[in-house]
């Protein structure tokens, strides 16, 4: 009897759980990964600043499923197949002890992403899994049942069962091989980046954050709540992030031009602050308004604000006059900073875009168009907000693939 083949293109988190998965559930499966770089794994290793944020720690699948701004009715589908727990389970029995913190995302106790990459290189050495490094996939073919993979530089391999999990693509142009596939592919766009504020001086507080701020895309409701932290071309953190990954396409369409209106004290609005500064003025009026700051915000950043509302830091609380003090109160609840254009980090991001949902099973992740060919990870149209959900994308849909692929190939 003919050995069963499974080609899995991509050397990320899905294709790695995918091909792990599958020769473990059939031994009797031949697996081999390609990448077409020299590098496996590269997002693992970078991710949450080197310590890699493998999932996050929910254990409600429609709570989980609110958090991707695109194809959050398929991945709640899917998240009944494998879900965090599965996720969180199946590194515990590898010997990788996790740790959750205070915000749900979830590391390893190690706190370095080398912990996750060794756990999965060590099962596919375990498990026999070939990986080819340098082997880009430029077109797919089917003769007699199986699938023909003709790679850059003229090579060509067969496979009776194929997973996609090469990631996601920048510009539409780098998704044509997988047309020719018959599947259709909604528009790529960058998600999970930060905002260029060129020239603006709020740069010049770069390295500082805020635990809690607001932040509002002017003349839309994108609006976002969380960590904000100032870097030197402009904004970063959670809070930016997340606003990103939910204004994707509405962003793109701006081309990256837009107002961000930001409260840096959002338990008020710009009346209740103005009511309390006339308050607090009352009770303190000998006090250098440059001071401590009731808000606790960061005390560079009150001087920034100071300034950007023409007050003099030096000068006491009873000289603030009511105009200067409806300035600060609209600065601190709602200033508004000019944004042109956007950076993104090109092995951490993500993208938003990819083949199409509905044409994917998502019990299986199989083709709704090719037999035996699957999909695994972000060349979906699947996209999360920033803490461990994009992983948790992958783990699911490769398990879900390899699930698939195992118990047809132990049939035939």
């Amino acid at each position: 009897m003919e050995h069963q083949k499974l080609v899995v293109v991509g050397g990320g988190a899905a294709g790695f759980f995918c091909a792990i998965n599958a020769a473990s559930m059939n031994p009797g499966l031949e697996v081999l990964i390609l990448e077409k770089t020299h590098k496996l794994l590269s997002k693992v290793l970078v991710s949450g600043g080197g310590r890699c944020n493998l999932t996050h720690a929910c254990t409600d699948i429609d709570e989980m499923a609110s958090k991707y701004p695109r194809g959050n009715l398929f991945v709640k589908k899917a998240f009944h197949h494998f879900f965090t727990s599965d996720c969180i389970e199946w590194f515990n029995e590898r010997g990788v002890k996790l740790k959750t913190e205070e915000d749900g995302r979830v590391f390893p106790v190690s706190n370095s992403s080398s912990t996750i990459i060794e756990c999965l290189m060590s099962e596919t050495k375990r498990l026999g899994i070939q990986i080819q490094l340098r082997s880009e996939v430029v077109g797919i073919e089917l003769r007699d049942g199986k699938f023909l993979l003709e790679l850059d530089g003229h090579l060509s391999l067969e496979a009776h069962f194929l997973c996609l999990a090469c990631g996601g693509y920048s510009r539409s142009a780098q998704f044509e091989w997988l047309k020719k596939t018959g599947h259709s592919i909604e528009e790529p766009v960058p998600s999970l980046f930060t905002f260029n504020m060129p020239g603006n001086p709020i740069t010049q507080l770069m390295g500082l954050s805020v635990d809690k701020a607001v932040v509002k895309i002017e003349g839309t409701r994108l609006k976002e709540e969380g960590a904000l932290l100032i870097t030197h071309w402009g904004m970063s953190g959670p809070a930016v992030l997340k606003l990103s990954a939910w204004g994707a396409r509405e962003l793109a369409a701006m081309k990256y031009r837009f107002r961000l209106l930001v409260n840096w004290a959002p338990s008020f609005n710009e009346q209740s602050l103005n009511e309390r500064f006339r308050k607090y003025r009352e009770g303190n009026s000998a006090q250098k308004i440059g001071g401590r700051n009731f808000l606790g915000l960061p005390q560079r950043l009150w001087g920034f604000l100071l300034i950007q509302s023409g007050i003099n830091g030096e000068s006491r609380w009873a000289d603030l006059t009511a105009k200067a003090q409806v300035r600060l109160a609209g600065n601190c609840c709602g200033e508004s900073f000019e944004v042109n254009g956007k950076t993104t980090f090109k092995e951490e991001f993500v993208t938003a875009g990819g083949i199409r949902l509905s044409e994917i099973r998502h019990a299986s992740m199989e083709s709704k168009l090719v037999p035996n060919l699957y999909f695994a990870g972000e060349v979906m149209d699947v996209d999360g907000i920033t803490g461990g959900y994009n992983f948790q994308h992958a783990w699911t849909s490769g398990w879900i693939a390899a699930f698939s692929i195992a118990s047809k190939s132990l049939r035939k």
